[in-house]
């Protein structure tokens, strides 16, 4: 089922992207041919690596333990996280491997999808002991979930599948019904993740299948798709690599982090947390990070002042993934509608940062953000990870679970006042 864009958006992303790759070619810059299937079926072996320096070679992103921790090891772990006084922290459940996004049912059932195993897991409270069950599995990169009236809906890189009554039937969920597959058909900074609002429209992310180019014009965005009729629009362009975001309870406004450039040094670029506030918005790549850093290739006589700056800089590759407001009632007031972020952590830094959960602070309006660190201890000394924070949810209670890939595991963090 291939959308309807929004014409007049697209038009224009068109007409910027070839002059931006006319004047590319102008300065011997790479240019990428998207035009062809070839290009999809084969993406370019730079997405990744490319412009790293000699110093910079042979970091590569870390590989976790392919079972996960053992309820043993994940027994040491926790009381090696760090929260804020009144604050604690459980394990909700283990063995959920690769652990990605996760989507509450209606009925309770806690739907977690995952990263590089094709599998999605339901996981269900019986008398306090959790059960995880596979209910999918094969499936191209399920990293990302929602649930909606009564269905579950999974996105595999290039389809968003509908399985309706999902609860009733994760004994057999069967092939489901694509409702939107107007993607491109690579892994690489293909994953997503999935947003909501109200009225039920989907933000996904379209990430470029490199490090730094000029995107095709069918990435570097973000959309919004009707799942009931496969219809999306163009909602933002100039985005890298989002996974994660979530929609503003007070203004209806989709916030989402992004992960910058690589291989310009430890310390920069920032990822960034970023939020639109209207149709149409550019936040910047390929020609500038973090809000003031012209990109020292790309740039091409482009100045920051000409995009949407981010809302905040969380630092340089920490790896934001997911993140939620918090409209929960259990944690302190000045909690409310606060942002928590699941910071992945670093992989192409000397000494590894994030591998934690931020607290963001901000009014609706986007301006006077503050940040602090809310939990950590997932990573012992320069590089020595012992789990890596994935995504965030609410439980009905209030409480926060956190879903970590590496350990394969889901912890729930509560508050009581002492």
């Amino acid at each position: 089922m291939k959308s309807a864009f929004n014409r007049s958006i697209f038009a224009l992303t068109a007409i910027l992207v070839v002059a931006a790759a006319s004047q590319a070619n102008a300065q011997a810059l790479k240019k990428y041919e998207s035009g062809t299937k070839e290009f999809w079926t084969n993406p370019p072996p730079d997405w990744f690596l490319g412009d790293e320096t000699e110093a910079q070679k042979g970091q590569a992103p870390p590989s976790g333990p392919p079972t996960g921790a053992s309820d043993a090891e994940l027994a040491k772990l926790i009381p090696k996280i760090k929260l804020p006084p009144g604050f604690k922290i459980e394990v909700y459940a283990s063995n959920v491997l690769a652990a990605r996004q996760m989507a509450w049912g209606d009925k309770g059932t806690l739907f977690v999808g995952s990263f590089g195993l094709g599998n999605v897991y339901a996981i269900k409270d019986n008398g306090g002991k959790k059960e995880v069950k596979t209910i999918l599995k094969g499936l191209n990169m399920p990293t990302g979930l929602a649930f909606r009236d009564g269905a579950l809906y999974v996105i595999a890189v290039d389809k968003l599948i509908r399985y309706d009554n999902a609860e009733a039937n994760m004994d057999n969920l069967g092939a489901g019904k694509v409702v939107y597959d107007d993607m491109p058909s690579y892994a690489a900074h293909g994953w997503k993740y999935i947003a909501v609002d109200k009225d039920g429209m989907m933000y996904l992310p379209f990430g470029p299948p490199f490090n730094i180019g000029i995107p095709p014009t069918s990435v570097s965005q973000i959309r919004r798709v009707d799942p009931k009729t496969g219809n999306a629009e163009i909602y933002a362009l100039g985005v890298r690599n989002s996974v994660g975001g979530d929609v503003d309870p007070r203004t209806g406004r989709y916030w989402f982090t992004e992960n910058a450039r690589d291989w310009i040094s430890d310390d920069k670029p920032s990822d960034k947390l970023n939020m639109i506030s209207k149709i149409g918005e550019h936040f910047g790549y390929p020609y500038c990070h973090e809000g003031t850093m012209p990109d020292p290739k790309f740039a091409m006589g482009h100045k920051c002042s000409e995009f949407t700056p981010p809302v905040l800089n969380l630092g340089a590759h920490v790896a934001p993934l997911g993140m939620k407001f918090y409209t929960g009632d259990q944690f302190p007031a000045e909690y409310k509608n606060n942002i928590f972020i699941a910071e992945h952590g670093s992989w192409n830094r000397k000494k590894y940062q994030g591998a934690r959960i931020k607290r963001v602070i901000v009014g609706p309006d986007g301006k006077n953000a503050k940040q602090e660190i809310f939990a950590s201890g997932w990573l012992e000394g320069d590089q020595g990870y012992l789990g890596r924070p994935a995504d965030v949810i609410l439980a009905k209670d209030g409480s926060l679970l956190i879903a970590d890939d590496w350990a394969g595991a889901i912890y729930r963090i509560s508050y009581a006042k002492k």
